[in-house]
């Protein structure tokens, strides 16, 4: 086979993270792999996180092979397990399948388009098993097929999350996302109450036109009361949260007790009965997670990542929920990118500025192939 390239980042016993493009010889798929030829993969939060291990983008500078960025002091302590280790870089992405083994699970994929969450998709090639391969409805372009597993299923997970815990409504921080507006057209088609949580006055505008019922402003004056009435209406004891650091935490589960006190239970020093659980699922604050005790004695609060959750729900569950986004590829689970990235210019200093940001608008796309 020829060669192909892929995109690495290496942590240093020097506190740098060095950001590269190597080769690699092109490997043969097992009987039960398929080899794919790599279009589309995009940006996530959860790749910046392996991507630039924490470092801060402004910085970035050139280097001989790539480039350069410095950690915190102290950073390099807790990566020990990836010091000095070139790691493959890219959750999830879409291609062709180019080659396949012998078994007849990977040879019925041989020349369709594929989705696969296998990491290392910043690639021109990847290697995967065929059992974890998600095939497209016919004439389904890669692009389109890139984000299929983190934001769909991380959606579906949260509604999921909600039923297998007896939660009937649930509250969503950074709404307007990719994520944010698939999980909003989840609940509408499934008639779940939700409780959108967004940053401008421009999102709420943007959900509503999406057919979103409550979206909360975080920068209002009102917010707090705004998010009370909210929750009152809906009854949502549930939250997930995008943002993780500061007092939002907080703000949330002191907004589900008042909602819940105004039910005319009995007054009791320790608060209501209900219980109030909010699951953290992301990081866009790395600031420290602020809890102040006003919400009574019935809480909790949680991470929440997609692997494990799938793990829980088994095999059988997580098809069914990767069938749906499969048949609702392009109308539930839609996704938009704002700029479109070769391998190389993922390691351009400018475009990692844009990159980084991480706005609700601003999603980038590496296509390998170009």
């Amino acid at each position: 086979m020829s060669n192909g390239k892929r995109l690495t980042s290496t942590v240093t016993s020097q506190s740098t993270v060095q950001l590269s493009i190597e080769e690699f010889e092109v490997p043969t798929p097992g009987p039960d792999e398929v080899l794919i030829a790599v279009e589309a993969s995009p940006i996530n939060p959860s790749d910046l996180g392996l991507l630039l291990a924490g470092a801060d983008a402004s910085t970035v500078s050139k280097s001989e092979n790539g480039l350069v960025l410095s950690l915190p002091d102290g950073a390099v302590d807790a990566l020990t397990g990836r010091v000095d280790h070139a790691m493959p870089v890219g959750n999830e992405g879409a291609g062709i399948v180019i080659d396949a083994g012998s078994e007849e699970e990977a040879q019925a994929l041989q020349g369709q388009v594929v989705a696969v969450l296998a990491g290392g998709m910043y690639a021109t090639h990847r290697i995967a098993k065929a059992r974890d391969c998600l095939v497209l409805q016919e004439g389904t372009k890669a692009v389109d097929a890139a984000s299929c597993f983190v934001n769909p299923l991380t959606a579906l997970g949260m509604t999921e999350t909600m039923r297998m815990e007896g939660h009937s409504a649930l509250i969503h921080t950074a709404a307007a996302s990719n994520l944010g507006q698939m999980l909003n057209r989840i609940c509408i088609d499934d008639e779940i109450a939700l409780v959108n949580i967004v940053r401008r006055e421009e999102h709420v505008e943007l959900l509503k036109s999406q057919g979103a019922t409550y979206v909360v402003n975080s920068s209002s004056p009102d917010f707090r009361s705004e998010l009370v009435d909210a929750i009152t209406a809906t009854g949502a004891t549930v939250g997930f949260d995008a943002v993780g650091g500061g007092d939002l935490t907080t703000e949330l589960l002191h907004a589900m007790e008042v909602a819940a006190s105004l039910s005319g239970d009995e007054y009791s020093r320790y608060g209501s009965t209900t219980h109030k659980q909010l699951y953290i699922y992301g990081g866009l604050d790395r600031g420290p997670t602020l809890l102040r005790r006003n919400y009574g004695m019935a809480w909790g609060v949680a991470g929440w990542l997609l692997p494990n959750f799938l793990a829980k729900i088994g095999a059988e569950r997580s098809n069914n929920l990767r069938s749906r986004v499969a048949a609702e590829l392009t109308t539930t689970f839609a996704s938009s990118y704002s700029h479109t990235l070769s391998l190389e210019s993922v390691l351009d200093a400018e475009n990692m500025n844009e990159y980084c940001k991480m706005g609700t608008q601003g999603k980038s796309l590496v296509c390998p192939q170009l």
